[in-house]
């Protein structure tokens, strides 16, 4: 077992080499576009350390991030997605997830409001409903 568990383990490293640095670009884009505070940003990622989140911000290339913090990434960029499908207008798709909203999920909160409660399964609730919406 203990082998499994290390195989997989330097599996993902090789996969978190690959990818932290074209995610966290990716992110930084969404979050420029959505005009996300850092607090929010590092919220949205997993609460990353500040010093952590801006070495990652300023070099791109030494980020290493976690699995549960590519999953979240994954989450955001399928979010981004899917809102710019639903709603092609750019100035109305940026400003949706600051936007109360009256769906059962959100009870009048904005879907930034109820991703900010900081837990993975916030965002993915998020991703969840916009691919209902979108007919996934």
């Amino acid at each position: 077992m203990a082998t499994a568990t290390a195989s997989a383990e330097l599996d993902f490293t090789g996969t978190s080499a690959r990818l932290s640095a074209t995610a966290i670009k990716a992110f930084g884009r969404i979050a420029e576009l959505w005009r996300l505070s850092p607090a929010e940003q590092r919220v949205l990622l997993g609460s990353l350390p500040e010093s952590t989140f801006y070495k990652y911000l300023k070099t791109p290339e030494s980020a290493r991030l976690s699995r549960d913090t590519l999953d979240r990434i994954s989450h955001l960029i399928g979010i981004f997605k899917s809102i710019n499908v639903l709603l092609p207008r750019t100035d109305a798709a940026d400003t949706w997830v600051r936007r109360p909203n009256t769906a059962a999920l959100f009870k009048g909160r904005s879907a930034l409001d109820y991703m900010l409660g900081g837990r993975l399964t916030d965002i993915a609730d998020v991703r969840a409903y916009l691919d209902t919406q979108r007919g996934w």
